[in-house]
């Protein structure tokens, strides 16, 4: 297909567009999990730790939350610009598609600023202290955070020109940018981590350096692509100066939705806390098993990036039925895909805890991780309908409703039910103490459970109503 023709003017069935559209991403999320593996891996057997090799794995735990609040911060600027981006381009107005790509990586580096000046200037100690991880764990995280928001500004630059290319219906730039960081940051990690020459030996904090440097360099590697020009989009410099009717019209997409996504990252830290009160062996269980969860979302984030992209392309042709088709498409194809690793999850969940949990002093990490795994295998088909149709959602500019969904979901469900299920006895703020189910890790599993099942309808309902067609962007 030309690269100047939007994807909603193709002829290929809606099955071969969403499958041309998110195996790339799939590919991409691919690397992304492969490295994930690759850092748990290393904290898991850092040779120095000893005894304390718990409270590494309980500090990689939460600066991997951490690290998802820098996740969320990009969607100010990613969701903002794939919806007008493919608006654009299924409308055939290519200009203001570029236009927008000059507004989303001025939006992208001012944010950066800001959130490095946040982090380092005693926001990441704060936080990891309103996460409760306390003693060798809590110094660890700060230190191996660090590096991510030194160089916060070229993953920000990497997120947006990504977006973009996204929205104008090229996956497949990303995938080679992204194959890029991994294949730089594997061996920069395990070098810094073991101290291969000609790189220091930095242990534990390597891991987050090597992940920071190959970031800078996908950022740059992101600016080269969009000076030389792809899929109508080009970058000039004299085009980076504020446009205020576009740049209200992205974060008028991108403002809900980023609320969207942090109030998410509230509420998985609010659950993070609750998971650390149970002590360092139920907190890196419970980062392994989110680790290998990650097999799961992150298909789902390649399919629902297919449909945000065909969702918002067709909806900028008139061609709302098509976008309905394509998002239905999507949420199919997506489902399977995820139900087979919710497979894998349950029937392997020990053999994947083994692998990096070796030593007789990480067994009871393994008897607590286990049982949560294998539970969140049935959870896939819900988890499948939020990530997905959130997307499809946000491809048409709806993204209030998800807002909502995310504050019922985990605000009325997960957190309530987390405290109730995981400790014996629960402190009700003006009812004083009442006696709890004492579960452990795998209540605050359970009360998960509950809330991706919640979610997961709600959005389906959403997306079914077909409110979503009308919104106006």
């Amino acid at each position: 297909m030309d690269a100047n023709a939007s994807l909603a003017e193709s002829r290929l069935p809606t099955w071969r567009l969403i499958l041309s559209l998110a195996i790339p991403v799939l590919a991409q999320q691919s690397l992304v999990f492969v490295v994930m593996q690759s850092d748990r891996f290393l904290a898991g057997h850092l040779s120095a730790a000893g005894e304390r090799q718990p409270a590494f794995q309980a500090a990689q735990t939460t600066a991997n939350y951490l690290a998802w609040l820098i996740n969320s911060y990009t969607v100010t600027v990613t969701v903002g610009s794939i919806a007008l981006v493919a608006r654009f381009t299924g409308a055939g107005d290519r200009s203001l598609a570029n236009q927008v790509m000059h507004q989303s990586l001025m939006l992208a580096s001012g944010l950066a600023i800001i959130g490095s000046v946040a982090a380092l200037g005693g926001g990441l100690p704060w936080l990891i202290d309103l996460l409760n991880l306390d003693g060798d764990a809590a110094e660890l995280a700060d230190r191996y955070l660090q590096p991510l928001f030194v160089l916060l500004v070229f993953q920000m630059l990497e997120s947006a020109g990504i977006a973009c290319l996204i929205g104008a219906g090229d996956t497949r730039t990303g995938l080679w940018v992204m194959l890029g960081v991994a294949i730089v940051n594997l061996p920069l990690a395990w070098g810094f981590v073991r101290g291969w020459p000609p790189l220091p030996e930095l242990g534990f904090v390597g891991i987050a350096l090597g992940t920071a440097l190959s970031h800078a360099l996908g950022g740059l590697a992101i600016l080269v692509v969009l000076t030389r020009g792809r899929f109508g989009l080009k970058l000039h410099l004299s085009q980076l100066t504020p446009r205020w009717d576009l740049l209200s019209r992205l974060l008028r997409v991108s403002v809900p939705a980023a609320l969207d996504s942090l109030s998410v990252v509230v509420g998985q830290f609010w659950f993070l806390a609750i998971v650390n009160e149970l002590g360092y062996e139920a907190s890196s269980a419970h980062g392994i098993a989110l680790g290998w969860e990650a097999l799961g979302y992150l298909s789902g984030a390649a399919f629902g990036t297919a449909a945000m992209t065909l969702v918002g392309q067709n909806l900028g042709a008139q061609q709302p039925s098509q976008a309905a088709r394509a998002g239905w498409t999507a949420f199919g194809i997506g489902c399977g895909v995820m139900c087979v690793m919710g497979a894998v999850f349950f029937v392997l969940a020990r053999p994947m805890f083994r692998l990096y949990c070796p030593s007789p002093a990480q067994a009871g990490i393994v008897a607590a991780g286990v049982p949560v795994l294998r539970l969140v295998a049935f959870a896939m088909p819900a988890a499948a309908s939020t990530f997905i149709l959130t997307q499809a959602l946000r491809g048409a500019g709806d993204t209030r409703f998800p807002l909502l969904f995310t504050w019922i979901g985990f605000f009325l469900v997960r957190i309530p039910c987390a405290y109730y299920f995981a400790f014996e006895v629960v402190s009700v703020p003006l009812l004083g103490n009442m006696t709890g189910l004492g579960m452990g890790l795998l209540g605050a599993w359970l009360a998960m459970f509950a809330d991706l099942m919640v979610r997961g309808g709600f959005f389906l309902h959403r997306f079914a109503g077909g409110g979503w067609r009308r919104v106006q962007i």
